[in-house]
């Protein structure tokens, strides 16, 4: 991760923090190639630092941690969760590392990774 991903987590809440670098780095494991950029709170995961090339978000928040989907509104989740009301984008809120261990994330991001510009 990036030193700027690093100082971002680094102010995080503990847990929350960790919960973000995990997420981070499970989406470095599926996509490696990822430009990695921080804007605000958020660190978009993308083939270019625009939002035009980006795939995937993390935002740390008070409780949760928010993993954003870029065109997830048309991506199958048979799993339901994905949430969000936008045209175009998704998200799925992670509360705990089980989260991001359920197959059902890891198909929605390959399914995500499939689509990428």
């Amino acid at each position: 991760m990036t030193p700027e991903v690093e100082r971002l987590l680094a102010a995080q809440n503990p847990a929350i923090g960790e919960l973000a670098g995990a997420a981070c780095e499970l989406i470095l494991e599926m996509y490696p190639d990822a430009v990695v950029t921080v804007d605000g709170n958020d660190i978009g995961f993308g083939a270019t630092a625009g939002y035009k090339g980006l795939v995937f978000t993390v935002a740390p928040h008070a409780r949760h941690v928010t993993m954003g989907f870029a065109r997830g509104a048309s991506l199958p989740d048979p799993a339901g969760l994905l949430e969000g009301t936008g045209k175009v984008h998704r998200h799925h809120k992670l509360r705990t590392q089980a989260d991001l261990e359920r197959p059902e994330l890891r198909a929605l991001m390959a399914a995500a990774l499939d689509r990428a510009p």
